[in-house]
């Protein structure tokens, strides 16, 4: 969490008989919080994201705004555009729901907010927010699961823990081990509903109760945990970030603790099924579609086309997946070369890993379907069924 400070609006001396507007407000001093604000003139907010340590251009930004009751207020961009396909997201409860305001609310780098006569604040950002607080209301839904372990993978460098979660079979004996991660880009928000979505799948669902008894799941929500409660990019971090941090030693301590988990702790058991979740940029036809990240290794790309078949056909949820939309290596941006740095090419070589990859979940919009939480969560439903199948574990069709 970064803290900005208050900054309050320029506002005309009332006039006799006028009631004085209160000032507007912006912060940042919550977990995720990330806005640089350069001016705020009457009712119009010149401002722009916070890059601090990232080496490129980013488009995260997450900021709260009082003084707004019945107020319309402009807001305006002064650098790069960071506004994504479905406008801003708007939460008038403190964060605990959003909804998208929309392309009508845009004009370039600009875009419009008509706040109730009711609302205290509001709170704006790129995407729809997933932090540590999002997780933990997860968990104590399901504390009584038996199916569900809470440990800790590592402790971050400010002091905060990075969840391990284990899902399944806890004996040792599980024939398949599945890994997932998610966040080695702290911005990369909207993927870890699919992940919340795919665990709630296994945990809770008829369908998931053969994967639960004869699977052993390892979770990392947050491989970039200062990061996301920071309200950092991540993306670009320098000297590299998390997701270049899987040749050498490793410079972040989460990475290092994966590694280790993989090599040793899980060294003698077979990893089935290996997926880091990402989000990929916010605009482009590229960005608008679900999609598997392929690397060099051809006998692994082959199992993550396998597997995308299966995904195709047994999928349910409202964000279509398409296998013809994979990214092959040495397609698009896809091109890096040399070492396994990044955590699907590294994966995907270890011996005990048999299939490991990464997939793009939008932040806005897959084709014309808008993403929410929810749907973002019933595509890791259709995660979980194509999971379920691939390894032979699909449940038996009712035969009634």
């Amino acid at each position: 969490m970064v803290v900005a400070a208050i900054v309050l609006g320029l506002v005309p001396a009332a006039e006799a008989g006028t009631v004085r507007k209160p000032p507007v407000r912006i912060d940042t001093s919550f977990p995720g919080g990330n806005i640089v604000v350069d001016s705020i003139v009457g009712d119009t907010v010149t401002l722009h994201q916070d890059l601090r340590d990232t080496a490129s251009n980013w488009f995260y930004w997450y900021f709260r705004v009082r003084g707004v009751a019945g107020r319309t207020l402009r807001f305006c961009f002064s650098e790069s555009n960071p506004i994504g396909t479905r406008g801003p997201a708007l939460s008038l409860d403190g964060g605990k729901t959003w909804s998208w305001m929309g392309t009508n609310a845009v004009e370039g780098k600009t875009f419009t907010c008509a706040f109730p006569r009711e609302a205290r604040e509001g709170r704006l950002c790129f995407a729809i927010p997933y932090l540590e607080s999002n997780l933990r209301d997860f968990l104590k839904r399901r504390q009584r699961n038996r199916h569900l372990k809470v440990e800790t993978l590592c402790q971050t460098p400010k002091g905060r823990r990075v969840e391990l979660l284990r899902l399944g079979q806890f004996d040792g004996k599980a024939e398949h081990c599945v890994l997932l991660t998610c966040r080695h880009h702290a911005c990369e928000m909207m993927a870890n509903y699919s992940l919340e979505g795919l665990m709630e799948a296994v945990l809770d669902t008829d369908e998931g109760r053969r994967v639960r008894e004869h699977v052993e799941f390892f979770v990392v929500p947050f491989m970039d945990k200062d990061g996301v409660e920071g309200g950092d990019q991540g993306k670009n971090r320098t000297p590299h970030d998390h997701n270049r941090d899987y040749d050498g030693e490793g410079r972040y301590g989460s990475v290092r603790a994966v590694r280790e988990l993989v090599t040793r702790q899980l060294g003698s058991r077979n990893i089935v099924f290996a997926l880091d979740l990402h989000c990929p940029h916010i605009r482009g036809p590229l960005n608008e579609k679900i999609y598997f990240v392929g690397g060099p290794e051809q006998e692994n790309w082959a199992r993550v086309r396998e597997f995308a078949k299966v995904l195709e056909a047994v999928q349910r949820g409202p964000l279509r997946y398409r296998a013809e939309d994979n990214l092959p290596h040495g397609q698009a941006w896809n091109t890096l070369e040399g070492p396994p740095r990044n955590f699907g090419r590294w994966a995907s070589a270890q011996p005990n890993v048999r299939l490991g990859t990464a997939i793009e979940i939008p932040y806005a919009n897959v084709g014309e379907t808008t993403v929410t939480a929810a749907n973002a969560r019933a595509f890791g439903h259709d995660l979980a069924r194509a999971l379920a199948q691939y390894l032979g574990l699909a449940a038996a069709p009712d035969s009634r």
